[in-house]
């Protein structure tokens, strides 16, 4: 049997569990804050990648450009998002998180780190060492595997 197949299964397992309760977990806090989950999309996209324009919004998230600004309008109204002008193109406007935009998602990613925490603290010290050390070597080759794309 070979090294792959031999860690296919569990890696899945693990996978679907994980991606199961993430998603489970953003719907809850999406509704706590009475978003919707692309509305919470679009503050994850900005948090991490950074002010951008409604096409490049309507571009990763397959949206017509009226349902993008649909969205975005109403994460402006909410405190959420800001409207800067472009200075590339003064007819265009870049969205950004606000500091209550920004204080929002930082509590959900912080909502979604507690519960591994609390999973963690399931685990012998022994066990944290041995996942600790195998998911720095998945976390490796992935990047690597991003890097050659």
């Amino acid at each position: 049997m070979s090294r792959s197949v031999t860690i296919s299964a569990p890696l899945r397992a693990w996978m679907d569990v994980f991606m199961h309760r993430s998603m489970r977990g953003w719907g809850q806090f999406a509704k706590s804050t009475g978003l919707s989950m692309p509305q919470v999309s679009i503050l994850m996209q900005l948090y991490y990648k950074g002010s951008c324009g409604l096409s490049e919004i309507s571009e990763r998230f397959d949206i017509s450009a009226a349902a993008a600004s649909q969205l975005a309008d109403k994460l402006v109204q909410a405190g959420y998002l800001e409207r800067d002008e472009d200075p590339s193109d003064r007819r265009a406007k870049l969205l950004r998180l606000s500091e209550n935009g920004s204080k929002l998602v930082k509590d959900g990613i912080e909502q979604r780190y507690r519960w591994m925490e609390n999973l963690a603290a399931t685990l012998s010290a022994e066990d944290q060492k041995k996942i600790a050390s195998a998911l720095e070597m998945l976390t490796q080759a992935a990047q690597r595997l991003d890097e050659q794309k």
